[in-house]
C-alpha cells in the first residue's frame, strides 16, 4: 500500500490560501457594500415599525423611515462602489 503525501497548504502563487479563499477574500468588499444597502433598508423598516407601534401612528412612520433607510443604504452602496472603483 502506497502512502499518500500530505497536501501542501501553500497555494500556486505562494500564499497560504487556496483558490476558493482567495476568491472569497476578493469578493469581500463587494459583499460589505451590499450589506450597507440592505442594512439601511432593514434599519429604516424596523425603526419605522417600532415607532408606529409606540406612537400608534399607523404605517406612516414606517413608510417614511423605510424610504430614508433605502436612500441612506443606496448612498452608502454607491459611495463604497466608487471607492472600490478608484482603488483598481
Amino acid at each position: 500500500m502506497e502512502a499518500k503525501e500530505p497536501r501542501e497548504k501553500v497555494g500556486s502563487d505562494g500564499s497560504e490560501l487556496g483558490e476558493t479563499a482567495r476568491q472569497m477574500r476578493a469578493a469581500q468588499p463587494y459583499i460589505a457594500a451590499v450589506w450597507k444597502l440592505v442594512g439601511g433598508a432593514v434599519v429604516g423598516v424596523l425603526g419605522g415599525y417600532w415607532l408606529d407601534k409606540a406612537l400608534k401612528t399607523g404605517p406612516w412612520l414606517m413608510v417614511g423611515l423605510s424610504l430614508v433607510g433605502i436612500c441612506v443604504g443606496f448612498y452608502g452602496f454607491l459611495r463604497e462602489m466608487a471607492r472600490l472603483g478608484k482603488r483598481k
